[in-house]
C-alpha cells in the first residue's frame, strides 16, 4: 500500500511568564517616559540667548516677587506671602537682606515713587502703600493690585481681581481715575520712556497698548501667562509667570521677538540696575538672577 507523509506546523505555546514580563517592561518604559518629562521641565537649567549671560545674584529668598531701587540706589525685594505674612526686604552692604516692612498680603509690586517706595498688595481689597521718611501712608485702594508703574508724575496700578481695572493716581489731587475696566486677570502695566503705556492680561496671553482716544491695540499675543512687563530703550520686555518652561522675552524696536531666557520657573519683576544689566526675580526657585548683555 502506497501512502504519503504529510506535515503540518505545530504551534508552540507561548510561555505565560515571558509575555507578562514583556508587558511589564513596556509599562515601565511608558511610566519612565511619563515621569521623565515633568522631571525635565522641573530641573532643566535656565538658558540664555546668544549675546546674553546670566548668573545667580542672590538665592534662598522665599517667594521673592517684586524688586525696586529707591532714589539712594538701595535695592528692595518683596516676599509674596499672603494673609498678612508678606514682607519687604532691604539689601545691606554685605549683600544680605533685612526685613523693613511686614504685615502685607501678597506684595506683588514695588516702585520707586515720589521720593519713597510704592507697594502694592494682591491679597484683596487693600491699599497701595507709600513708604517714605520712615513713615507709611496709603495712596489708593484697589482690588488685588499687581504691578505698579509711573511716568514721573502719575502712578499707574492694575488689578487682577474685582472688576479688573487699570488705575491712574494723581499725587497732587489725590484722585484716582479708572482708565480701563473689565480686564481679565490683568497683572502687568508699564510706561515707556516716550510715554506710551502698555498692559497685559495674563489668561488671554496678550499685551496691549493703551489708546485713550480709541480702541487699544494688541501688540503681542500668544504669550504663556504674561505676569510682568517693562519698557526700556531696548524695547518691550515680558516675563511669563508660568510654573514651568517660562520665558523672559524682549520685543526690540524693530519688532523682532527674542527669548532672552528660557526654562524659568515663575519669573516676576525685571529691574534695570545699570546699562545692559538687569535683575530678575525667579520666584519658582526662590532666587534673584543677574542678566547682562554681552
Amino acid at each position: 500500500m502506497t501512502g504519503s507523509l504529510s506535515t503540518r506546523a505545530v504551534d508552540t505555546p507561548r510561555h505565560p511568564l515571558r509575555s507578562y514580563l514583556k508587558l511589564m517592561i513596556g509599562a515601565l518604559i511608558v511610566l519612565a517616559l511619563a515621569l521623565a518629562f515633568p522631571a525635565w521641565r522641573h530641573l532643566a537649567p535656565v538658558t540664555a540667548e546668544t549675546g546674553w549671560a546670566h548668573s545667580v545674584y542672590r538665592d534662598s529668598i522665599e517667594r521673592v516677587s517684586a524688586l525696586a531701587k529707591d532714589d539712594r540706589n538701595e535695592l528692595y525685594a518683596s516676599q509674596e506671602y499672603q494673609d498678612g505674612k508678606g514682607t519687604v526686604l532691604l539689601q545691606q552692604a554685605d549683600g544680605s537682606f533685612i526685613q523693613v516692612m511686614q504685615g502685607l498680603s501678597k506684595p506683588d509690586g514695588l516702585l520707586s515713587y515720589c521720593g519713597g517706595l510704592a507697594i502694592s498688595q494682591e491679597g484683596g481689597n487693600l491699599p497701595v502703600l507709600w513708604m517714605h521718611g520712615g513713615q507709611t501712608s496709603s495712596l489708593l485702594l484697589g482690588q488685588g493690585v499687581e504691578q505698579l508703574a509711573s511716568d514721573g508724575h502719575y502712578l499707574y496700578a492694575i488689578e487682577d481681581q474685582g472688576s479688573g481695572r487699570l488705575l491712574r493716581f494723581d499725587p497732587q489731587s489725590g484722585k484716582t481715575v479708572v482708565l480701563r475696566d473689565g480686564l481679565n486677570e490683568a497683572e502687568a502695566v508699564a510706561v515707556c520712556p516716550n510715554g506710551q503705556l502698555f498692559y497685559a492680561e495674563k489668561t488671554r496671553g496678550w499685551v496691549k497698548r493703551l489708546n485713550e482716544g480709541g480702541a487699544d491695540e494688541t501688540v503681542w499675543s500668544g504669550l504663556n501667562q504674561p505676569g510682568y512687563i517693562l519698557c526700556t530703550e531696548e524695547g518691550l520686555w515680558v516675563s511669563e509667570d508660568a510654573t514651568h518652561m517660562a520665558r523672559l522675552l524682549l520685543m526690540d524696536k524693530t519688532g523682532t521677538q527674542h527669548v532672552v531666557l528660557d526654562h524659568l520657573r515663575s519669573p516676576q519683576t525685571l529691574l534695570p540696575v545699570s546699562p545692559r544689566r538687569y535683575l530678575l526675580a525667579e520666584q519658582g526657585r526662590n532666587r534673584i538672577l543677574e542678566l547682562n548683555r554681552l
